[in-house]
């Protein structure tokens, strides 16, 4: 009685997280590594959909080159989606030997690249609209303070968003944002459910998972025990201003922002006015509008072509004629702009 009252309440809490575009008319895919986060979110789909009428659930699994017991994971994982009466497709991803399309590409990025790109595939080939997966709100306070460390705009302090398109007509969803990590632990455990535990997160090498070990499990058992709960605030609040800030971003790039036959990118300054604030997250939206790698891309970076887009309207030292910037992007400094382009 107490299992389904805890499998109930769980499931309640992710089916607040689900978006208003969610369909169980539609095939669900459920992207699982046989972790915690993303097979409590599997049990509490599968619970869910049995309330709905010829709700299709599909789990989506992928094995990495990385480790000796990522056939064990998927072995289990496909084991785990048949109990359920679930189907299964997996693949094998080759880590190691992928080309690194973005330069700078950790093995991180890399992975995450293949997976999402074998997600949407499986998406069209099922008719899938929503690809669920299990990121907890302790993953968003990791990846905000993963991002304000390595320099980020207000949009990337913003966190992940609950869905995003993964390609057209393909949401990605992630229903345990507002979720702790403990809970789907204790979910799983008042099922009796096991899972398994990925060593290579403990490998402090890794940057999330020293942030995640030895930075923020530090100051939430000690001096600030609220502390997930303060960056995911921090991240909301950044969220609801970048939203504003956009509509005003939007205004910049249609008056200073031209768009070349060859791809080129020229920014004039005559149609930013005195407005320096905005440019950072102007360059940033113009990166992701170019689908331009923005992982290595600092706020040294933008602050640097900022300089150069204003070079000569304010009192300033010298700036460099051209600069190379990561993923093979070079701007120039233009008379009144610059100019931009992946070479």
């Amino acid at each position: 009685m107490s299992n389904n009252k805890n499998l109930s309440e769980f499931s309640e809490e992710v089916s607040r997280g689900l978006p208003s575009s969610w369909d169980w008319r539609q095939p669900i895919i459920v992207g699982v590594s046989g972790g915690a986060d993303s097979l409590a979110l599997l049990h509490s789909l599968a619970e869910l959909s049995r309330g709905e009428k010829n709700a299709t659930v599909f789990v989506a699994h992928v094995e990495y080159d990385l480790r000796a017991e990522a056939s064990r994971d998927r072995k289990f994982v496909v084991q785990h989606a048949e109990q359920l009466g679930f189907s299964c497709y997996w693949k094998k991803v080759c880590v190691r030997s992928a080309p690194r399309v973005q330069q700078g590409d950790g093995t991180e990025a890399l992975a995450r690249r293949l997976r999402y790109e074998f997600f949407t595939q499986l998406a069209f080939e099922i008719g899938a609209r929503h690809v669920a997966v299990g990121h907890t709100r302790d993953d968003q306070a990791e990846t905000i303070l993963h991002r304000l460390l390595r320099g980020t705009g207000l949009g990337g302090v913003a966190g992940m968003p609950a869905t995003r398109e993964l390609s057209e007509g393909v949401s990605l969803v992630r229903p345990l944002l507002h979720t702790r990590r403990q809970q789907a632990r204790d979910f799983l455990q008042a099922i009796g459910q096991n899972w398994r535990e990925d060593e290579s997160n403990k490998q402090l090498y890794f940057a999330r998972n020293f942030l995640r070990h030895r930075v923020l499990a530090e100051v939430e058992s000690g001096p600030y025990p609220a502390a997930v709960e303060a960056l995911v605030r921090f991240g909301e609040q950044a969220s609801a201003e970048m939203s504003s800030r956009l509509q005003k971003i939007d205004a910049v790039i249609e008056k200073s922002v031209e768009q070349k036959n060859d791809g080129k990118i020229l920014i004039h300054q005559k149609g930013l006015g005195d407005d320096c604030s905005i440019v950072p997250e102007t360059l940033i939206e113009i990166w992701k509008r170019k689908g331009w790698p923005r992982q290595e891309l600092s706020s040294k970076h933008l602050n640097q072509l900022t300089e150069m887009i204003f070079y000569g309207v304010f009192k300033g030292p010298p700036v460099p004629n051209a600069v190379d910037l990561p993923g093979g992007i070079r701007a120039r400094l233009l008379a009144g702009g610059v100019s931009i382009q992946q070479e």
